[in-house]
């Protein structure tokens, strides 16, 4: 991504020269900001995503809402509000002034979104979870006035952390431990969520509304959000020692690997997955060799089809990993790996990345539907009512895919945990996001966008090889889902044209396209860091 240009925005634009979809970058008091038009109207917001500060110029703006290149965080320009998760803070806004033919943006002011009323009697709402949905849920209940008692029950020893970065940054060494909290004690404390770790709850007594907690305690209830996500799959080979081979879930596990890996040369992954991948990634980025060793032929072919497979399997090749693919690990002797096609090697370090299970015992315990997933309605309530589900547990009806599916994606529960929160709140609003997530690969990022479980093509232009690509995943002659490389803006794109196909237009290949060309009108000449296919 390009710097942001440093123009003065307080020493003014032609207003003739802005046209509606226009995004300035410049800064107001040494501050990167956007000076933008559309609808007529003019505004001015912060230039920086308040999730990972990407700049938000190399986004899409899509009527009132900003759209972030990089994990496709959403902002109201007329606001700064974030709408949409990953981004849970909103931008800083100033007022804009027209006087003489020029704009000119003045003080900050705080603008707030109108506030919105509670379901009236509704004062003890508890989450049980301490993960992605759990904590955009807390935020979006006091961000909307919930006064009421709010309590979060997590599992964990820690308080919610930035998960995706546990087998990125944070295992390659970039991150310090105080990076990965999303929140400070005191954000809690501030706004009274009384958070518990290491706090398990052992039964839900539906009729009662109370939870009985594994301390012996109990708990009131008037409405519940389920968000106990998913635990990893546990491998048990033969001849491990106890501890031995090593799971990545919680940020407990991350640090655990960390710590085996300073009198670490040379590690085992087993499974060929996006976590167990990126595991690779960061253990060559410290100077580890690696073994991959999975049962496939191709790693992620059934997420991704061959092409894209494959062109992972190079990418980490040529950094140095060594895969063993086809084959299974048959026994651990200490350090020495034995494979079942009879390769044998050394490991000081072992991990295993080979999937997870939703945690659905709770709700199980509770009479709740389940079925490969808790369901739930498009509200996100479960079969109690006064009980919703959010993230890797919650299967939901998909209006893009006209199925009940189950994903395991970061931003899908933390989307999903704000929802659940309005609804919780008497709002009634259905969640029809159209899933995404992203995953990184030294410098490469994939940015997949939508849901396609099967698919009878799949169209890719530009080239892999260049790192500049487009892959649609397609069913029918249906788009289902859109993965790039190097592309952001097309794949916030292929998100807008999505979420308008669910909305009852159907030509998503038109739509992708046109969204595409909208974004940067050639006639433009003020749009100083244009949306680009890259």
């Amino acid at each position: 991504m390009t710097e942001p240009v440093q123009r003065d925005l307080k020493a003014g634009v032609p207003t003739g020269d802005l046209i509606d979809g226009a995004m300035i970058s410049g800064q107001v008091d040494g501050e990167a900001a956007l000076l933008l038009r559309q609808g007529g109207r003019l505004y001015a917001v912060g230039a920086l995503c308040t999730h990972y500060h990407a700049l938000l110029a190399d986004g899409l703006l899509s009527g009132t809402s900003l759209r972030c290149p990089m994990h496709h965080a959403r902002f109201d320009i007329t606001t700064g509000e974030a709408t949409c998760a990953p981004a849970l803070d909103a931008l800083p806004c100033w007022r804009v002034e027209q006087v003489g033919g020029q704009a000119f943006v003045r003080e900050r002011i705080v603008a707030s979104p109108a506030p919105r009323r509670a379901a009236a009697g509704l004062r003890d709402i508890v989450i049980v979870g301490g993960g992605a949905a759990g904590i955009a849920a807390a935020e979006m209940l006091r961000r909307q006035g919930y006064d009421g008692t709010l309590t979060m029950l997590s599992a964990d020893a820690d308080a919610p952390v930035d998960r995706p970065n546990l087998s990125k940054d944070f295992l390659a060494g970039n991150a310090p431990d105080d990076w990965m909290p999303l929140r400070p004690a005191e954000w809690y404390a501030e706004r009274r969520i009384d958070l518990r770790l290491k706090t398990r709850v052992t039964t839900i007594d539906v009729a009662q509304r109370r939870l009985q907690l594994d301390g012996g305690t109990t708990l009131p209830y008037g409405a519940l959000l389920l968000a106990t996500g998913a635990d990893a799959v546990q491998l048990a080979v033969p001849g491990a020692a106890p501890g031995q081979v090593l799971s990545l879930r919680s940020f407990d596990d991350s640090r655990a690997i960390v710590g085996r890996l300073a009198a670490a040369k040379s590690a085992l992954v087993i499974g060929a997955s996006f976590i167990g991948l990126e595991v690779a990634a960061s253990l060559r980025a410290r100077g580890i060799a690696v073994h991959v060793v999975a049962p496939d032929a191709v790693p992620m072919q059934r997420v991704l089809g061959p092409e894209l497979g494959r062109f992972v399997q190079a990418l980490h090749a040529s950094h140095g990993v060594v895969f063993h693919l086809g084959t299974t690990v048959q026994r651990l002797d200490g350090p020495r790996v034995t494979l079942a096609d009879g390769t044998a090697f050394d490991a000081d370090v072992v991990v295993a990345g080979v999937g997870v299970r939703p945690s659905l015992a709770l709700a199980e315990q509770a009479g709740l539907a389940v079925d490969r997933g808790v369901l739930v309605d498009e509200t996100l309530q479960t079969s109690v009512p006064g009980i919703y589900a959010a993230g890797d547990i919650a299967r939901w009806p998909d209006p893009h895919t006209g199925q009940a599916i189950r994903v395991e994606h970061w931003v899908v529960a933390q989307r999903q945990g704000q929802v659940a929160a309005l609804n919780m709140l008497g709002q009634r609003q259905r969640f029809d996001d159209v899933p995404f997530f992203w995953s990184q690969h030294y410098d490469v990022a994939i940015q997949y966008t939508g849901h396609a479980e099967r698919w009878d093509t799949v169209q890719i232009d530009g080239s892999l090889d260049e790192r500049d690509c487009a892959l649609r995943y397609m069913a029918d002659g249906r788009v289902l889902a859109l993965v790039t490389i190097g592309r952001d803006v097309e794949n916030l794109c292929g998100e807008l044209a999505l979420e308008q196909s669910a909305a009852g237009r159907d030509d998503i290949e038109q739509e992708l396209d046109d969204a595409l060309a909208m974004t940067f009108p050639a006639s433009d000449p003020l749009a100083v860091d244009p949306p680009r296919r890259r």
